[in-house]
């Protein structure tokens, strides 16, 4: 058996040839891997050897050759193919070992050049990568260095790989393959070319968009019964996200469970005191924040019972024993936090059903998770994808603009802004009461802001909440005075929207004449 090693990352590499020397492979490599390997005393050839042909154009060219090709695409079943090899002096190859140059690393790089980039695309490691999985059945390709264990230990155990193996990795080969050369497709498709610009300017949104996920799971269906489903992740999933979250009881998520459970810790990871969100069918029926994840959840619960069963429940704080038991005496689809003390768990053991999934929070808080990661929002249409960037504005109390006579409290300043992050996640239009720290009432949806804001009233009484002094938040503009009328006829003292409207003055002048506060936050918070 022979085996060619050509990689730019070395992590395990010395290991995994000098087990293979010690099975007896004969080892091939080019020149950065060839000298560390003989610096270990390992008996190495290098490629150059090989091919009777030097490297030259300071590296692009050295595995590009019939001896190195001839190896890895030779079909071992077909005589005329080993005639051929043997015709012209070319001996096979069944091991490749490749990694390929840094380039995501690279162009991921402040300042990076485009020169940079470009000497950091591969060209002979993707074309040996391409050949040797191409002929799977004979030749065994490794393209990361999380594959040597298993691999290693096929070959101590059975003296060659099975067919199953070679294939599993030939389809990873393929795949990081795909993944590389969409990589550069992205990152050159995203510059605006200037002439003579070395660090190039570039756009955020690519002339051609290569979308890369990995399948996590088979669903049993879809939104609906007759319709069938998977759920993937992104390639490089953001810290803190649904998909990185670990299931520790409970049957299979469900396509709307996780459709309901991202909107759940979307919505309760923005948040920096102790919080639980409730989500039933993608929007939040109940919000609220505590000294602990208890008291959070008991005040969330208060503002919809009805909704709240059967909901998904998303805490930012690690749930203990007696917010477990506060928690199951509901009926709970799904329950995510960052963390359970044995207690709790031992309370869920007892409902097997409950999906019970935890999940790190995102490094650095809710305000800055996100710095320096390119998040985007995508949201299929058809034939076509609508890409925008993540809605991840915060509000401070410095962007808020009073226009009325009256003035905030520093307690409405307080019920403002927390109406306000609770709107970002309710789906347009959206009206939201609050006061002190929890939600009362919530109108999502709606295709009249004037219904969400009757809605929003309706459902804090069937809650039995009093309105009276509360915070509303509207996602958008308000058209006219009637939406305003609505929400301070229901006990609303203060009001924060975004303002724009024509009828703006009208509005105000209506917030002064029913003796409200109303501030601008400037930014508008439609979800669709």
């Amino acid at each position: 058996m022979r085996a060619l090693i050509s990689v730019s990352d070395k992590t395990g590499i010395v290991e995994l040839a000098q087990a293979l020397h010690g099975l007896g492979v004969a080892l091939i490599s080019t020149g950065g891997t060839a000298r560390l390997l003989a610096d270990k005393g390992l008996p190495v050839t290098e490629v150059a050897e090989l091919t009777g042909f030097p490297e030259m154009l300071d590296g692009r060219v050295k595995t590009l050759h019939p001896k190195v090709h001839g190896g890895l695409l030779a079909r071992r079943d077909l005589p005329e193919h080993m005639a051929a090899l043997k015709a012209h002096g070319i001996d096979t190859i069944d091991l490749l070992i490749v990694n390929l140059y840094p380039f995501e690393a690279t162009v991921a790089k402040a300042g990076c050049t485009l020169e940079d980039a470009i000497e950091n695309i591969d060209i002979g490691g993707p074309a040996m990568v391409r050949s040797a999985a191409k002929n799977w059945k004979d030749v065994a390709v490794l393209t990361d260095a999380t594959q040597y264990p298993a691999v290693l230990d096929e070959l101590k155990t059975h003296g060659k790989l099975g067919d199953k193996t070679r294939f599993a990795l030939s389809v990873a080969a393929f795949n990081r393959i795909s993944n590389y050369d969409a990589a550069i497709s992205d990152y050159l498709s995203s510059i605006e070319f200037e002439e003579g610009a070395s660090v190039p300017r570039r756009s955020e949104y690519p002339a051609q968009s290569n979308g890369r996920f990995v399948k996590l799971q088979d669903l049993r269906y879809g939104e609906n019964p007759h319709q069938s489903a998977a759920f993937y992740r992104d390639l490089y999933p953001a810290p803190g996200s649904l998909v990185t979250a670990k299931q520790l009881q409970g049957k299979e998520l469900s396509y709307n469970n996780i459709a309901d459970a991202d909107a759940a810790w979307e919505c309760v990871k923005s948040f920096d005191a102790p919080a639980c969100v409730i989500v039933k069918h993608a929007n939040p029926c109940g919000v609220a924040v505590g000294k602990d994840a208890l008291e959070a959840y008991s005040k969330a619960f208060q503002t919809d019972p009805t909704s709240a069963f059967g909901g998904i429940i998303a805490l930012n704080r690690v749930l203990d024993g007696a917010g477990a038991q506060a928690i199951s005496k509901q009926f709970v689809e799904v329950l995510m936090a960052p963390g359970y003390t044995p207690e709790a768990l031992e309370v869920f053991k007892a409902k097997a059903n409950v999906r019970v999934l935890e999940i790190a929070l995102p490094p650095g808080g809710p305000t800055a998770w996100d710095k320096g990661l390119n998040l985007s929002d995508v949201k299929r249409v058809g034939s076509g994808l609508l890409i925008q960037s993540a809605d991840n504005h915060v509000l401070q109390r410095a962007d808020l603009k009073v226009v009325t006579r009256l003035q905030p409290t520093a307690q409405q300043i307080d019920d403002l802004l927390f109406a306000w992050k609770v709107a970002k996640f309710v789906k347009s239009n959206a009206i939201v009461f609050c006061k002190d720290g929890m939600t009362m009432g919530v109108g999502a949806g709606q295709m009249s802001r004037l219904d969400s804001a009757r809605i929003a009233s309706i459902k804090a009484g069937h809650a039995k909440l009093s309105l009276q002094g509360t915070a509303v938040a509207s996602d958008a503009f308000f058209p006219f005075r009637d939406g305003l009328d609505v929400v301070v006829d229901a006990g609303a003292s203060c009001v924060i929207q975004p303002g724009g409207s024509m009828r703006d003055q009208e509005v105000i002048d209506a917030a002064d004449e029913r003796g409200v506060v109303m501030v601008y936050s400037g930014v508008r918070h439609f979800r669709h």
